[in-house]
């Protein structure tokens, strides 16, 4: 195990997760001056649109579960079961999808637990979410983990990757139970990504101001509200195992490493070589994660 003042600060360097051709950036440019109301609409709208996605939907990792349906808000999330026993839940990220962290099912299985996996809305078997298709938010990903949780029965941990820690994490701050968490290369703060947006299409303050409240009145809450390092000061989080990896080119390592020294409960692992998904189907991460769900 690594602590999270191992982490090397050179690590802490925002990743570029965007990216925008010239003429887009002087588009931005220009509206930033002129019309920022009108380049912070443009923002808004790429901020909240998945990527074209990298594989079929129908196209499954690992060992078939029992399918399931939820409805969400009238809209209609899909999942398996695997197993019986209490119940885990695994909760993919952004772009992503639910046999992304099949790797975890069968080890769990064989360690009496039922493992449940569903496709956020908008995401893989998943019907389209509130803004349509292409198009979900942090607060949609929290409304279906806990649906399903209410669905499915109480959640002897959850296993959430990328954003999905996010979502679960503050699904737990409001109201949502567990016994364990993992949170596997978790985002610390969606702010810190706004401003990389903001760079990487080249607007400054006067658009950024007011990307951020169209944001805040899109999801209904202060962006503060997803910020995972202060969640955890502020509620009391179950015991969590944080997992991050050094060459992790969508959420830097020191995300990780931020979460880990603000929560009390937590403990961080750092591990190399494993990028941002890769950790997902590592057998010593999928091995350790099992550990420390039973343990």
């Amino acid at each position: 195990m690594t602590a999270a003042s191992d982490v090397r600060p050179q690590e802490s360097t925002i990743v570029r997760f965007f990216s925008a051709p010239l003429p887009v950036r002087v588009a931005f440019r220009l509206l930033d001056r002129a019309a920022p109301a009108l380049g912070a609409r443009w923002a808004e709208r790429i901020w909240f649109t998945l990527p074209a996605p990298r594989r079929p939907a129908a196209a499954p990792d690992g060992p078939a579960g029992r399918p399931f349906t939820v409805d969400v808000a009238g809209h209609r999330v899909a999942g398996q079961t695997w197993g019986a026993g209490p119940a885990v839940y695994l909760m993919h990220g952004w772009a992503g999808y639910a046999a992304q962290l099949t790797a975890f099912a069968g080890p769990l299985v064989d360690r009496g637990y039922r493992v449940v996996a569903f496709d956020a809305p908008s995401h893989g078997r998943s019907a389209p979410g509130v803004f349509g298709p292409r198009s979900s938010s942090i607060p949609e990903f929290a409304a279906a983990l806990t649906a399903v949780v209410a669905a499915h029965g109480p959640a002897h941990a959850v296993i959430a990757h990328s954003m999905g820690g996010v979502a679960a994490a503050v699904a737990l701050c409001d109201g949502l139970t567990a016994d364990r968490l993992a949170l596997l290369a978790p985002m610390a703060s969606p702010v810190t990504y706004a401003r990389q947006l903001a760079d990487v299409l080249g607007f400054g303050e006067p658009t950024y101001r007011r990307l951020i409240a169209r944001v805040e009145r899109r999801v209904g809450a202060p962006m503060r509200h997803f910020d995972v390092p202060e969640l955890g000061r502020a509620v009391a989080m179950p015991p969590t195992l944080v997992v991050h990896d050094h060459d992790d080119v969508s959420t830097p390592v020191a995300d990780g490493a931020a979460i880990a020294a603000a929560w009390p409960s937590a403990r961080l692992r750092v591990t190399s070589g494993l990028g941002h998904r890769k950790m997902l189907r590592d057998p010593g991460v999928v091995a350790e994660v099992v550990e420390f769900v039973a343990a």
